[in-house]
């Protein structure tokens, strides 16, 4: 699935599903999710210094718990940048959801109502003594 034309993403960014993802979990395709972005390793199993079983471990899956605890180097995640193919579709969705709610009535609504409830409720109580 393509970008979506309202986004300040590149329309070169594929974006798949987690599902989309899943199906690559063998070391025929192996693909995982670090940090919401997608990466297909598959060409580089052999050359991983952990050895493949570790990446296929991974496979289909987010990786992002595992290969954080092994405290990759920079350089590790810069060599990661040629294998990525992608963006997670959710990943999207979410960004989307929280820039268009930032500005919205409700965003400020919900306090306002609260104050003034609680106004009401405090000059009540003191009223009442």
């Amino acid at each position: 699935m393509e970008t979506p034309a309202n986004t300040s993403i590149p329309s070169t960014t594929k974006f798949y599903s987690r599902a989309e993802v899943a199906t690559h979990n063998d070391s025929k395709s192996t693909w995982f999710i670090i940090h919401n972005s997608i990466y297909d390793v598959t060409k580089f199993l052999n050359e991983h210094p952990g050895g493949e079983e570790v990446l296929l471990e991974q496979a289909g899956k987010d990786g992002t718990e595992p290969f954080e605890d092994v405290g990759h180097s920079s350089d590790a995640r810069q060599m990661m940048e040629p294998y990525k193919v992608g963006e997670l579709v959710e990943s999207l969705l979410y960004a989307d959801v929280i820039g268009n709610s930032s500005g919205s009535w409700s965003s400020w609504l919900i306090p306002v109502v609260l104050g003034i409830l609680a106004t009401v409720v405090y000059r009540y109580f003191i009223a009442a003594r």
